[in-house]
């Protein structure tokens, strides 16, 4: 578990996470795991924030976004900084994920 991002519980999750999570029981232990589209709002935040050699960036290629996911994330990314500059890195992370087409 790690309890980095514990500040997206303060600043908000994406719109439905609850309904999406996927249940998982190991015994005696149940987890509740986030699904694959918050997966993308998550490694797009984090990805803009430690750029495109990060490990972010590489688990969110896995995920294969398509471009509207990627665009939907990108309007849950803006309610946690909407900085200029932090719009002008988010940009570019979706300029190297062919996904920039749609603006702000």
């Amino acid at each position: 578990m790690n309890p980095g991002p514990t500040d997206l519980l303060r600043l908000g999750l994406p719109e439905g996470f609850e309904q999406r999570t996927v249940l998982k029981v190991y015994g005696g232990l149940t987890v509740h795991i986030a699904s694959r589209f918050d997966q993308i709002c998550f490694k797009l935040y984090a990805s803009v924030d430690q750029g495109p050699q990060s490990k972010h960036f590489m688990d969110l290629l896995r995920l294969e976004p398509t471009k509207p996911e990627l665009h939907e994330a990108r309007s849950w990314c803006f309610t946690h900084d909407p900085s200029p500059t932090f719009a002008d890195q988010l940009g570019q992370a979706l300029a190297v994920l062919d996904a920039d087409d749609d603006k702000r």
